[in-house]
């Protein structure tokens, strides 16, 4: 198991150096990494990602502000059953 495991690595490694062997110069001089088709296709999946996002953030938005509230409301009992079970205990110290 531990032979495959160091097989694996030696192979990423390999695919990283041939990436940045070629990947790096390309780009350097200029020449585009994709196809038009994959440009399309790398466009067509950011604006699928932010609009995703965005509705996302519409829908939990309401949750969020309800959460924070409710959050508030509980902090605040909180502090009032603080300060009236100190004052109860300080009742009872007397």
């Amino acid at each position: 198991m531990f032979t495959l495991v160091i097989a694996m690595l030696v192979c990423v490694v390999v695919a990283v150096v041939v990436v940045g062997v070629v990947a790096i110069p390309a780009r350097r001089e200029g020449r585009e990494m994709l196809t038009p088709h994959g440009e399309e296709v790398v466009a067509h999946v950011r604006h699928r990602t932010s609009h995703a996002a965005d509705r996302a953030r519409e829908r939990t938005e309401g949750a969020l502000t309800t959460a924070r509230a409710r959050a508030d409301e509980v902090r605040s009992r909180s502090g009032s059953d603080a300060s009236r079970n100190r004052e109860q205990h300080a009742d009872s110290r007397h």
